[in-house]
């Protein structure tokens, strides 16, 4: 059998030697920080509680009223097509607590050094109160703007205030700022949430 023949412009293949010890790196993974985000956590609560009050004065001016005929026992019957109102001022209750809640979630999300459960939590909670309040400044609200003067006459139309009639409603701010937050936590995708600046 032949010998091949040798190229000798062919460059030798160097072969690293093996290392005498492989690295190790372990990602540890950030905590839960608790105790130092209590206070700007309890900030937040407060802050967002406030923003009940505009809303439901808010909801007040927007809500319309029940138009109802008085009749000669006392009663008041809804005129045709009125008593629809009242499903009307429970909607608008609802969509004003989700947006509030969309809003109130981004901009805590915007909290950057303070991203995490607590805040979150905190959000809500105050989500929650603040739909709470605005429930009662908004049917106050709307009482005192839909007063009756006197008794009416029989016959006479009368423009009764906006109610809410269940606690359901309350939901949608807490629910809306807890689903903005979360949407925006799994959309960072960062272990830390981006908390560390720089």
């Amino acid at each position: 059998m032949a010998e091949q023949p040798v190229d000798e412009r062919a460059t030798p293949v160097r072969v690293p030697p093996a290392p005498a010890f492989e690295y190790y790196y372990v990602v540890q993974r950030p905590r839960v920080v608790v105790k130092r985000d209590l206070l700007p956590a309890f900030s937040v609560l407060s802050a967002i509680s406030l923003f009940g009050l505009p809303v439901g004065w808010l909801w007040a001016r927007l809500a319309p009223p029940q138009n109802v005929v008085a009749q000669q026992d006392g009663s008041l019957i809804p005129v045709t097509g009125e008593s629809y109102h009242r499903l009307d001022g429970l909607m608008l209750f609802v969509l004003m607590g989700l947006g509030a809640g969309l809003i109130t979630g981004i901009a805590v999300w915007l909290l950057r050094e303070r991203r995490g459960p607590v805040v979150m939590l905190a959000a809500t909670l105050g989500g929650a109160v603040a739909a709470y309040l605005a429930q009662l400044t908004g049917t106050g609200a709307a009482g005192s703007r839909y007063a009756v003067g006197s008794a009416p006459e029989v016959g006479d139309v009368v423009a009764l205030a906006p109610v809410l009639e269940t606690w359901w409603g309350v939901l949608a701010w807490p629910l809306g700022a807890a689903l903005a937050y979360g949407c925006l936590a799994a959309w960072n995708g960062l272990d830390d949430l981006g908390r560390r600046l720089g």
